[in-house]
């Protein structure tokens, strides 16, 4: 049947395979993508949302790369909203609802249209390895298919267990069979594995809902976008969204199912995500609180199916039912499906390299909840970079890595592989040490170059994204030049209540003020003119107030990724034997051969190693 070898052959067509597929096709790779359905590609799972804290960076960063989610996430979205925009811009992050059943058949259709892409309907059951060096895949129905890189990205199908109540069955997702013989394959190749649980919310019939007893969470009045390319628009009309809240009684009504709760009862062994707890957990955790939010969100433009974010639960579904109609609002609710949890496989991420290539296989690459993540933009993202480096080792060339100080993206897959995670791992800005540099708003400049170097981005995109800056740099240097005088500037620093001025001073000094804003800045004429004289976009001018307002901690910022990078500079290799240094710890020792840091910097971050440990490393290496 399949009588040729595919460069990169991809497992799995969730947010991982499908950017994993696209990249290694982009770049020029015969590639083949497997799947059990094809009907399912790109499924939202769980929430029909893209974006949210941190996630939103990466989505932008995806984006900046070539990748296809930023894309599909603005031609499917139903509402946005710019997330944090009262804090500094390190912190604003972009979310949109999305439309769960054409965001699912656009990117099926972007794939369709991506030249080198095949796909096979089928399940894989195991790998081929000869060497310790992958040669493809095989199937349930025993077809052989050889490939020189493979990427798996298996999501919550391997060994899928659901449980709702006491009930539990096979699966890997609701209406899907779970996926066998890769997790027994891996593990006879010497891989560890473990397991990991995630849950999802009941979905309702919006008819059966009463929104005037709910707040409405309308999306923002001027809605951007996430992808920097032109072959998508902002949204012109929206959805709102609502939110009611749990209660007391409704607390008491979920207590009742406890003991029949596989969290509570023994049934479910392995850990969930910490920062998406289900409604049992939290109201376990969370004891003191007499309630929780409950966001109900539309599922598409025209479906009465809703989604309940923040009750997800596995509780027995007349427990769920009893309890969801006791919520203001839900007093008649219908449900189409109750929610539910479930257990999976995953390979804990210290048995991969920056690039997610395995150790001990090589051109074996996993992306996704495989490595112990949660959510469709930390799997998307992981699907990239190994897509990316699957299609270079097929063709070998040099790997592509991003560092902490380049990416959300390179923070993600280097506390995956450095620090391993026995929790499901979620992204948050907080992660990033260097996230004033890492903001959404700059993602192009960071990483299209990269791309385009690479040859996923298109001259195009480069072009626009250098003549954005020039212009933002052009508007920074106006600032910089021009004064004004008290009679022009204190009237605005009065409406502000900002202390007034008694002499002419550069613009850049006022604009400087934390109260101060572009629109103030706008009500100079020489400014506006400036701003349509250069037919300047929002974008360039919330990239040049930016740039004026927080010059200081950007400065400061890449003076300390630059030190850091220092220690990126020394490297340590593969071969090298921890045990023959004395003064080293135990505990460094035992870290240090296992994870196997390929630098001086990658080994100071990983845990039990410390700043001493490194102080012998330098030594050692005439440092």
């Amino acid at each position: 049947m399949f009588n040729k070898e595919y460069d990169v052959i991809v497992v799995g067509a969730g947010h991982a395979g499908s950017e994993a597929a696209a990249a290694a096709a982009n770049l020029g790779s015969s590639t083949l993508l497997i799947t059990m359905n094809l009907q399912n590609i790109a499924q939202m799972s769980c929430n029909p949302a893209m974006g949210g804290i941190a996630k939103g960076q990466i989505v932008r960063e995806i984006d900046a790369l070539g990748g296809y989610s930023g894309i599909v996430s603005d031609k499917t979205a139903i509402q946005f909203k710019m997330l944090n925009k009262s804090k500094g811009p390190a912190m604003w992050s972009p979310r949109v609802q999305s439309d769960r059943m054409r965001f699912a058949e656009t990117w099926r259709l972007m794939l369709e249209q991506t030249p080198n892409l095949d796909f096979y309907q089928e399940m894989v059951s195991g790998i081929l390895v000869e060497n310790d060096k992958i040669i493809g895949v095989k199937t349930s129905l025993g077809v052989n298919v050889y490939g020189k890189a493979v990427v798996l990205t298996n999501g919550t199908f391997l060994n899928g267990l659901i449980h709702i109540g006491e009930k539990q069955f096979g699966g890997g997702r609701a209406g899907e069979k779970a996926a066998t013989g890769i997790t027994e394959d891996l593990i006879r190749f010497g891989f560890d594995a473990g397991r990991m649980k995630t849950g999802t919310p009941p979905r309702v019939d919006g008819r059966s809902l009463d929104f005037s007893k709910m707040i409405v969470q309308p999306g923002d009045e001027d809605p951007q976008k996430f992808s920097y390319s032109n072959s998508t628009k902002p949204l012109t009309k929206q959805r709102d969204c609502h939110m009611s809240y749990t209660s007391p009684l409704v607390h008491e009504l979920l207590k009742e199912g406890f003991d029949r709760s596989p969290m509570f009862n023994g049934a479910i062994k392995s850990i969930g995500p910490r920062y998406c707890p289900s409604i049992e957990d939290k109201i376990n955790r969370f004891a003191d609180k007499d309630r929780h939010q409950l966001f109900v969100e539309p599922e598409g433009w025209n479906t009465v199916e809703y989604y309940i974010n923040g009750f997800s639960t596995s509780l027995p579904e007349e427990v769920q039912y009893k309890a969801l109609k006791a919520c203001a609002g839900f007093e008649h609710v219908k449900f189409f499906r109750p929610g539910y949890a479930i257990e999976y496989d995953y390979f804990p991420p210290t048995q991969l390299r920056h690039t997610l290539e395995t150790k001990l296989v090589s051109g074996l690459y996993f992306a996704g909840q495989i490595n112990g993540t949660t959510g469709y933009e930390e799997a998307a993202s992981q699907g990239l970079i190994a897509g990316i480096n699957a299609h270079l080792k097929a063709h070998e060339k040099e790997a592509f890595i991003l560092k902490r100080d380049e990416a959300y993206i390179g923070v993600l897959i280097d506390d995956l592989i450095t620090k391993g995670t026995k929790e499901p791992y979620r992204m948050f800005t907080s992660r990033a040490e260097y996230r004033t540099l890492l903001r959404q708003d700059n993602a192009d400049y960071r990483l299209t170059p990269k791309s385009f170097e690479l040859g996923l981005a298109s001259e195009e995109r480069v072009r626009a994204m250098e003549e954005k800056y020039a212009k933002s740099d052009a508007f920074v240097q106006f600032f910089k030049d021009t004064s004004a005088g008290p009679e022009i500037i204190n009237p605005i620093l009065e409406r502000k209540d900002s202390a007034l001025v008694k002499q002419s001073d550069k613009l850049v000094k006022f604009f400087s003020r934390p109260n101060i804003t572009m629109e103030d800045m706008r009500t100079i004429s020489e400014v506006e003119k400036f701003i349509t004289s250069g037919d300047l976009s929002h974008e360039i001018l919330e990239q040049t107030e930016i740039q004026i307002k927080y010059a200081g901690y950007i400065e400061k910022e890449k003076n300390n990724a630059d030190k850091l990078n220092r220690l990126e500079g020394i490297k340590i290799p593969e071969s090298f034997d921890y045990s023959k240094l004395k003064s080293l710890s135990f505990e460094a020792v035992e870290k240090l051969s296992k994870i196997k840091p390929t630098t001086v910097s990658q080994a100071s971050r990983i845990s039990g190693v410390s700043p001493n440990d490194i102080s012998v490393l330098l030594v050692y290496m005439g440092r």
